[in-house]
């Protein structure tokens, strides 16, 4: 089977024929049909997450059993999106009700399967979903309905939890509270969108790539501002002087993390839902930390239950309740996914999705 694998920090990733076992016990082959990029799998790539190589790029996919092992409860032929963090149920984590913490989180890379010259394979957060097939443990399946459009299915099970799930579980923003969000890619996109769902208002997108204008609008921001060194005025502006009382921070980088903390008002709260590196430090003022009464926290994988909430929100994209045609950018063969890789690199669009033949 072909898949996108990158063979070192750095290098470019191509497509490649790689071999993978059969699927044992508890375990599920899915043949996918549709495959989103993501900046975790830029981060793959340089390293930042620290993977060993060489690598089958992907973690936010949908697809369809193809084949099921010994002890599994899907039957072939069920469409699934696929989860990179599926919970044990049986940590500390998981029984005080976080599984978005749990302990058994597979690493950024794991072993499965081999090249086609034999060599060790790695797949990205256990799935390695940029490829014509994955084996997976059942538990990072989750049953959808049949029938929803591939691209936008897929995206449900990386961009659209993430994000939703910020804004849902982690901010739990109420109708008439503001909204900021900074960094406009899939993940900013759909906060955007959840954050009109919860009738939030007004809800401000923010972006240096004035390209991302009419992405963000479509998706539910009621204005558009450019990134620059004005951006807490003009939050203020359109706040009645006091400030957003949620920003979300969608980035990763300690800049932009410091900008969304500016942009909130005294006791409001900065959702740092972005990925950022170990070496980037953040810098606050203790006075300033006690003075604003803000707070400061993350969004893992948006405090989801992804078996519970996945099929919620692909019911509601059956239902037409639930447009994330916004958060597509375009659609892309297997063989110009180092294309679509790089136009990420490059801010342009929000998330590419590989598309496999049926």
């Amino acid at each position: 089977m072909k898949a996108l694998v990158v063979r070192g920090r750095g290098e470019t990733p191509a497509v490649e024929e790689v071999r993978l076992p059969a699927p044992g016990p508890g375990e599920l082959r899915v043949r996918i049909r549709a495959a989103g990029i993501c900046h975790s799998d830029l981060a793959m790539v340089d390293g930042t997450l620290a993977p060993a190589y060489p690598l089958v790029l992907g973690h936010e996919a949908t697809g369809v059993v193809a084949e099921a092992g010994p002890g599994t409860t899907i039957a072939v032929g069920t469409p699934v999106v696929l989860n990179w963090a599926p919970a044990c149920r049986e940590c500390w984590h998981c029984r005080h009700g976080e599984p978005w913490l749990c302990a058994a989180n597979p690493n950024p890379s794991t072993p499965r399967g081999e090249t086609a010259a034999g060599e060790p394979l790695q797949v990205t957060l256990g799935l390695g979903a940029l490829a014509e097939e994955v084996v997976v443990p059942q538990r990072a399946a989750v049953p959808v309905p049949a029938g929803l459009p591939p691209e936008q299915a897929a995206v449900l099970g990386c961009a659209v939890l993430t994000g939703v799930g910020a804004v849902r579980n982690t901010a739990r923003v109420a109708p008439g509270e503001s909204v900021a969000v900074i960094g406009l890619g899939g993940v900013g996109l759909a906060v955007l969108t959840a954050a009109r769902r919860a009738g939030a208002s007004p809800i401000l997108a923010v972006d240096v790539v004035e390209a991302k204008r009419d992405l963000a609008l479509a998706a539910g921001a009621t204005d558009f501002l450019r990134s620059d060194d004005t951006l807490g005025k003009q939050i203020r502006a359109r706040t009645d002087g006091r400030g957003v009382d949620h920003a979300f921070e969608c980035v990763g980088r300690s800049v932009t993390i410091r900008a969304a903390w500016r942009a909130t008002r005294r006791g409001g709260a900065v959702t740092v839902v972005g990925m950022g590196a170990r070496d980037d430090m953040l810098s606050l003022s203790a006075l300033d930390i006690f003075h604003s009464a803000r707070t400061l926290r993350s969004s893992v994988y948006g405090s989801t239950d992804p078996d519970r909430e996945v099929p919620e929100l692909a019911a509601a994209l059956a239902a037409g309740d639930l447009d994330l045609g916004p958060l597509v950018s375009g659609t892309v063969p297997l063989s110009e996914a180092p294309a679509a890789l790089s136009r990420l690199a490059r801010g342009e669009g929000a998330r590419w999705v590989v598309t496999f033949p049926d």
